[in-house]
């Protein structure tokens, strides 16, 4: 469990603007993102799309932060519940700070590493 949270950590270290598609390869072709108000992502394709056109918006910067881990019975799949922050400027410039809770979705694959296949964030009240 504690590697899979390193892992789910780390890729916030990966989603910075130059080293976007390293982030990509934690998730597999059929991923999927939901976020509040916008269209579900599906695939790499879309969700690079929508990282790369994150970093373009004024002051963007992501933080997440896992709070629990449950690992299914025979190990192969597993949730994160996690806190997320998104910052960005808004139109006067000031920086504005949007809270999340989330659910991430992650696969056991056959090499032991952990896919994320699903990633859910929903506004924090």
């Amino acid at each position: 469990m504690k590697k899979l949270c390193r892992q789910a950590e780390n890729g916030l270290k990966l989603l910075q603007p130059e080293i976007s598609k390293q982030h990509l390869a934690i998730g597999p072709m059929d991923a999927v993102v939901m976020s509040p108000g916008q269209p579900v992502l599906k695939g790499k394709k879309e969700i690079r799309q929508m990282i790369e056109g994150s970093f373009k918006i004024p002051g963007f910067k992501i933080t997440w932060e896992p709070q629990s881990v449950q690992v299914s019975q025979i190990g192969d799949l597993a949730y994160l519940v996690e806190k997320s922050q998104i910052v960005m400027n808004d139109s006067s410039g000031k920086a504005v700070t949007q809270h999340y809770n989330g659910v991430t979705v992650w696969k056991k694959q056959s090499d032991g590493s952990w896919k994320n296949v699903a990633d859910i964030a929903t506004n924090e009240p």
